[in-house]
């Protein structure tokens, strides 16, 4: 089995912070062209885990715009993580083990444990573990956490929802993970945000800016993206993933989690809001897919995999995809102004479309 990493040998976050369930693949040379890795994609040649895109480096301008964008949402991105975690607590009890979906899970995960140190008293084990569409969870890493915990107390976070295609693709490696002889692991996946009402769990489910949205490892601990190539990846090993040392001058990962600290204040207002939930139906509609289904048919776009919706994935779309589109309910929207200015800087034309059920959509140019 390998060895779980933490920082600084792996990752700029503290090594109590998160624990990265992941192999060090940072001496290989994984990434490639943006363009030729999306046709190679989309021609069923290659799978998007199996190589990483070129790490997109904003100017000073962009920089500037996730400064502002961090410094007005702070105090909402801390009131969700306060909502999420006393939710938490309220219906699972104090004995939880934090297990993120890296990576954006993670800067999440490390919220949540500091509310829950500092309003709780509690000092909550925290993991990183890859999951990958249509490839399922690390077994491994579940072997392991599952090895060193109670299989009850796992909970698994992530930064948000698009459509849900990776609370889907949990249900289903869990289901498959116990199937197989594995502990019996819950699939009630815990958002910060989760505007495509596709899980219970949530901190809020506006679809807002979330700060580590808008950059890649620079607000993700100096991490790479999950990879899973069997070049690389043997048998009984953790998914890899790459620690971008040479990016530290750029990092903003720790200034991110301690801005939204900073905001957490008592927890009286989170409780109330956490209240409000549980006496609410939570229940997941799926509405977002609906809507990302009906906008798949109207521009003619073969899968639906191709239409990124909400703040956090039209972000993801503009920074490592081929963007053909992008969709705003408000052209004027301070949420997705960092996503305006990506797209003028990529060329991408912006469209405006007042009855859309999310702040924004992505679409993927649909390569021939």
């Amino acid at each position: 089995m390998t060895t779980p990493l933490t920082g600084p040998e792996f990752g700029s976050y503290a090594p109590d912070e998160v624990t990265w369930l992941l192999k060090d693949l940072s001496h290989v040379d994984l990434e490639g062209d943006i363009a030729e890795r999306e046709a190679r994609i989309q021609a069923g040649l290659a799978h998007y885990a199996e190589s990483l895109p070129v790490e997109y480096q904003p100017d000073a301008p962009y920089r500037e715009l996730f400064d502002k964008a961090l410094a007005s949402t702070a105090g909402r991105l801390a009131h969700a993580v306060g909502t999420l975690t006393e939710l938490l607590i309220a219906e699972r009890g104090t004995d939880l083990t934090l297990v993120s979906l890296a990576r954006a899970g993670t800067p999440v995960g490390i919220l949540i444990r500091r509310w829950a140190q500092r309003h709780h008293g509690l000092s909550l084990p925290h993991y990183a573990v890859s999951i990958v569409r249509g490839r399922g969870i690390d077994s491994a890493a579940l072997d392991y956490i599952t090895a060193h915990h109670d299989p009850r107390s796992v909970v698994f976070v992530d930064g948000w929802t698009g459509k849900g295609a990776i609370a889907r693709e949990l249900s289903a490696a869990l289901a498959e993970y116990s199937a197989a002889g594995g502990p019996v692991l819950s699939d009630d996946l815990a958002v910060l945000a989760d505007p495509g009402h596709c899980v219970r769990t949530y901190g809020t489910r506006d679809d807002f800016l979330i700060a580590s949205a808008c950059l890649n490892s620079t607000v993700s601990g100096l991490v790479s993206r999950t990879v899973l190539n069997d070049a690389w990846i043997g048998p009984g090993e953790f998914h890899g993933a790459k620690f971008y040392a040479e990016l530290a001058g750029d990092d903003v990962s720790n200034l991110l989690l301690d801005t939204v600290s900073a905001e957490f204040g008592d927890r009286a207002s989170a409780f109330e809001s956490a209240r409000a939930l549980l006496e609410s139906d939570r229940e997941p509609t799926w509405a977002g897919w609906e809507s990302v289904e009906r906008i798949r048919v109207r521009y003619g776009i073969s899968s639906i995999n191709f239409v990124k919706p909400g703040v956090g994935e039209t972000t993801r779309v503009l920074l490592r995809r081929v963007p053909w589109k992008i969709l705003v309910r408000d052209l004027t929207a301070d949420e997705h102004a960092h996503i305006r200015m990506l797209a003028a800087a990529r060329d991408v034309p912006v469209e405006e479309i007042p009855d859309l059920a999310y702040s924004c959509m992505g679409l993927i140019k649909d390569l021939p």
